[in-house]
């Protein structure tokens, strides 16, 4: 779903408290960004109950206008550790004829400091790749019986491959797949993405 730059391909064993982790840190950038932050996102594998995943926290920061944000957010996100990476395009999923230039976005990075690190995506509201993070994590979230599958796929991966760019273009095709499966249960559903500033783990079912 997205290239961070972090250096080691090191999957590790789920830690329930990356989900309070998530939480605490998407409320204390909600109050820094806002107004131009619509709401903040934990997303990613460390979002997920019982996912092995890199030791990293997925941020989603949704916004209406992203050269707006980051000439805002630069400054203040540089003074609590931030780095703005130079990726600005997301991963297009397989088969699809999109633009690819609604697929945007800024990333900002923390390493090395207190805590885990850090990929801070920042994306336009209602755009494509705001909807996929948060349908992705929405879908395992409530499919508990695909997370290990995708968790010893995770850990086998990051054993196979010498870095973490050809770890995520290995990885995108099985997200791929994996969105493929959530799209039916998100209209059978009526499943839209969260509208709030955080999200939490929605009741688990089959």
């Amino acid at each position: 779903m997205h290239k961070d730059i972090s250096p080691d391909v090191v999957v590790v064993a789920p830690d329930p408290g990356w989900a309070v982790q998530g939480e605490d840190l998407a409320e204390e950038l909600y109050g820094l960004l806002r107004p131009l932050a619509v709401h903040v996102e934990h997303i990613g594998s460390t979002a997920v109950p019982g996912m092995a995943a890199k030791p990293v926290l997925d941020l989603q920061v949704s916004v209406p206008d992203l050269e707006e944000a980051e000439s805002a957010f630069t400054g203040s996100l540089a003074e609590r550790g931030f780095t703005l990476a130079p990726y600005r395009l997301d991963h297009v999923p397989a088969g699809s004829d999109d633009d690819q230039a609604r697929w945007t976005k800024r990333l900002w990075v923390r390493q090395g400091g207190q805590g885990l690190d850090v990929n801070l995506h920042v994306r336009k509201v209602g755009s494509p790749n705001e909807r996929l993070a948060l349908l992705f994590r929405d879908w395992l979230r409530t499919h508990p019986e695909a997370v290990p599958a995708y968790a010893r796929f995770k850990q086998v991966l990051a054993g196979a491959v010498p870095d973490l760019a050809t770890y995520a273009d290995v990885k995108d095709p099985v997200v791929d797949l994996v969105v493929a499966v959530a799209e039916p249960w998100a209209q059978a559903t009526g499943w839209q993405p969260s509208a709030t500033k955080t999200a939490r783990p929605a009741a688990q079912s089959g």
